[in-house]
């Protein structure tokens, strides 16, 4: 049995790195996709991972699936469409501001039929984001893996990671973000995100309102601050590691990619007999974690392995 199975999206980030003597752009291929970092991020702490998604025949979609083997992430899951490989395009203008462009492809074209069940009935965590509810069959897939998952006694991990270049409107974002919830066990979003799926910026009552809807444990990111945490009616706020920034890219789905691969190895079903302690270590090794990624550039490249995370004699190491 797998650990974690994530389904959506994985995609070239295009980034600008600079220009050249002309002033023509350069950029640089990085891989991406908030489901696979997830994925990437579990598999180097020690889990047993598996994706599910689509790219296109291309070069780009070849190098990410050797992306996901080089992880020890499980591919077989990865189809090929006849659109592209999905693309982010990142822009620097000359003060330094960064705009994106996504150039949709492949990922938005898997359909629930390219979903194989039985993955879905042989992993302990399903893992999955909004992007992949945005427009095409994907909607469908991903809906469909979660009730498949769910229905075979799995954990379903959900991150409703917006991203508002790719919904027509923000009302259409809320309401397709909220669809997942009934069948979510652990949510993962920003302070960004949860008014929008609240209405309320309130980090206790905007969580109160989604443990109301039956998800037992909610977890808000605060960016160097750490993660506020509602689980069995208590809430906390366990705090960031202090470290020097050299990228934040990627950093939320490593924090999510340790909890889970912390879950996971507990006895029975992963949120079962959990207790507050308990959790405060899983959420203190996922947080350093994020922080090792923060500390080098990239996303999965700057994702640490498990080993990095502790000291020789077994206790924990700072980035």
């Amino acid at each position: 049995m797998t650990d974690i199975t994530s389904i959506g999206e994985i995609l070239i980030d295009l980034t600008q790195t600079g220009v050249n003597g002309a002033g023509v752009p350069l950029f640089a291929a990085n891989p991406g996709g908030a489901p696979a970092n997830v994925a990437a991020a579990a598999s180097r702490l020690g889990a047993s991972a598996a994706f599910i998604g689509k790219v296109g025949e291309d070069g780009f979609g070849s190098y990410l699936r050797g992306v996901l083997e080089e992880n020890g992430v499980d591919s077989s899951g990865l189809r090929l469409g006849e659109a592209p490989t999905t693309m982010a395009i990142v822009t620097v203008d000359p003060s330094g501001e960064r705009s994106f462009r996504f150039v949709r492809g492949a990922d938005r074209d898997l359909t629930p039929d390219e979903v194989d069940e039985a993955t879905l009935q042989n992993t302990k965590i399903l893992h999955f984001g909004s992007v992949s509810l945005t427009r095409g069959a994907s909607r469908s897939a991903t809906i469909f893996a979660a009730r498949t998952a769910r229905q075979a006694g799995a954990l379903v991990s959900y991150d409703p990671n917006y991203r508002a270049a790719l919904w027509p409107n923000q009302s259409s974002a809320v309401e397709w973000m909220a669809i997942p919830l009934p069948l979510v066990d652990v949510l993962k979003l920003s302070e960004e995100e949860l008014p929008l799926l609240t209405g309320s910026s309130g980090l206790e009552e905007g969580t109160a309102r989604l443990a109301a809807q039956g998800i037992p444990l909610v977890l808000v990111t605060l960016g160097g601050a750490g993660v506020f945490c509602r689980w069995q009616g208590r809430t906390w706020s366990q705090p960031g590691v202090p470290v020097k920034v050299a990228d934040t890219n990627g950093a939320g789905d490593t924090f999510l990619g340790a909890v889970l691969s912390r879950l996971c190895r507990r006895p029975g079903r992963p949120l079962e007999g959990l207790t507050a302690a308990e959790l405060k270590d899983i959420l203190a090794f996922a947080n350093r974690a994020a922080a090792f990624t923060c500390s080098r550039s990239g996303a999965i490249p700057a994702m640490p392995a498990l080993a990095e995370l502790f000291d020789s004699e077994g206790g924990p190491r700072l980035p």
